[in-house]
């Protein structure tokens, strides 16, 4: 590769972040070789860019197809990430994030790459002899270990056709057989030889904590700014990870207040929750996925103040991660590279490694300081997010939890709301022929309790307009589906 094509980028994350510049979509070799090399050394992210007014955008069909080609092309699997992003003026960026991969030596159909400086070569016999030794001197991970799960007894069927269905809306099923459970759990590397491992147990095990009390996550809200053991509300949310992850944010969701804004250039007040959503929610999974799973004695926890919101793990930030490089988009050194690729191909972790830097942004664009990260061998890793000098604007009440004054025919419209709708497909969900009796039972009741949101508030009755779940519709959701579940 050209010398020119491969470079430091500091204004796309960290100050040591290599950017391989790549002119077209359909360069899959050359991006393989690349994504290959990355993976073999420190990692890097492959950047395609261009202009609004010049040739045509990257179609996601396209993307598609790249990321099917890398992940048939790379071996052992590994997560490598795509995300289209805003670039500078009149452009735009297709992000590949490859992460340094633990499994070395990759391969791209079947040539082992390396970089070399600014250059991407084959590997030689002696090189390839080196990555080997070195994987097999190397402790295996914790997440790659055999776990004490009863595949047919504890396996949690449903978390698997959730990760088919999720995988599938995302464009990555690559799957060789989505319909054959142990096939999914194999092309995902959490089974083998018929056993789960520790990885898969924390992703699609029904109880992991039973077996894995460090899988438990914590939450409490303080009346107080001071941490102590008066506490209003308090759970402990065990399952399957992803389960936790949802619940746990509807737990901060029930307990923050929302906040008034103003839309510029309308009149209409808009509600929100206090804590960018996109900020918390990037949190909490970089807080469940990148964690040492290791010691029994670990955990997550949240924890709600007034003023602050505090997400907590055991543990220590993984070797070459730095808090003052987190803020930044450091490209991350992958504790649980398993677990973060199921977590990908779901679509619940779309940065690989600017997670930190999107926090930041978020946290900018609602008014909020940027949040804070600590990290102590003996204290385990934070961040915390403070609210804008006691919130102004805030509403005096904090969300209560859903009570059961929310009629059943909300209750019914926001089960059936799935990303942004137009009126007529969620009332033929609903089975609803009456157009007047529809918006007065079901649709102007979930609005006014601030269940569902308008995608064009300034214009109700525009022909394209959409509904979709608020984060307090999305909390309610998710409460009654436990409810149900239990």
């Amino acid at each position: 590769m050209n010398r020119k094509q491969l470079q430091f980028a500091p204004d796309l994350g960290g100050d040591n972040l290599l950017v391989a510049y790549v002119n077209r979509v359909g360069d899959a070799d050359k991006i393989g070789r690349i994504a290959c090399g990355f993976l073999n050394t420190s990692g890097g992210c492959i950047c395609i860019r261009w202009k609004r007014t010049g040739r045509p955008a990257v179609s996601p069909e396209e993307v598609a197809r790249l990321e099917k080609k890398l992940h048939e092309g790379i071996s052992p699997k590994s997560l490598v990430s795509f995300t289209v992003e805003k670039a500078r003026r009149d452009e735009k960026s297709l992000l590949i994030e490859v992460p340094r991969g633990k499994d070395v030596p990759y391969a791209f159909r079947d040539v082992i790459y390396l970089r070399d400086g600014n250059v991407m070569r084959k590997a030689s016999v002696e090189e390839i002899r080196d990555l080997i030794l070195r994987r097999q001197i190397e402790p295996e991970r914790w997440e790659r270990r055999f776990s004490l799960a009863d595949l047919p007894r504890d396996l949690n069927p449903g978390e698997i056709g959730a990760s088919v269905r999720d995988a599938q809306k995302m464009r990555r099923n690559f799957f060789s057989d989505d319909s054959n459970p142990l096939k999914v759990l194999e092309d995902l590397s959490v089974a083998k030889y018929g056993r789960l491992t520790n990885g898969g147990d924390v992703l699609f095990a029904t109880n992991p904590a039973s077996r894995l009390p460090q899988i438990r996550l914590r939450a409490f809200r303080y009346n107080t700014d001071k941490a102590g053991d008066k506490f209003s509300d308090m759970k402990i949310l065990e399952g399957p990870l992803l389960r936790i992850f949802e619940e746990a944010y509807a737990f901060v969701v029930r307990n923050t207040p929302s906040v008034a804004r103003f839309v510029k250039g309308s009149p209409k007040r808009e509600d929100s929750p206090l804590y960018p959503e996109e900020a918390i929610r990037e949190a909490l999974i970089n807080a469940l996925v990148h964690r040492d799973y290791s010691a029994s004695s670990g955990g997550v926890s949240v924890h709600i103040f007034p003023r602050r919101l505090e997400i907590w793990n055991s543990g220590s930030l993984p070797e070459g991660i730095t808090v003052e490089n987190l803020s930044k988009g450091q490209l991350s050194v992958l504790r649980n590279p398993d677990i973060a690729h199921v977590v990908y191909l779901r679509g619940f972790m779309e940065k690989a490694g600017r997670g930190g830097k999107l926090m930041v942004q978020r946290c900018k664009e609602a008014g909020l300081p940027p949040p804070v990260w600590q990290s102590d061998p003996n204290r385990g890793v934070s961040v915390v997010f403070h609210s804008a000098g006691g919130a102004k604007g805030v509403t005096a009440e904090v969300t209560a939890e859903v009570t059961a004054e929310v009629t059943a025919e909300v209750e019914k419209l926001i089960q059936h709301i799935d990303g942004d709708m137009p009126r007529g497909e969620i009332q033929a969900r609903l089975r609803r022929k009456h157009d007047e009796y529809f918006r007065k039972a079901y649709l102007f009741p979930a609005l006014k309790a601030g269940l569902i949101e308008m995608t064009i508030p300034d214009k109700p009755n525009s022909s394209k307009q959409r509904y979709r779940l608020t984060a307090k519709g999305k909390a309610l959701k998710i409460q009654k589906n436990r409810a149900s579940s239990q």
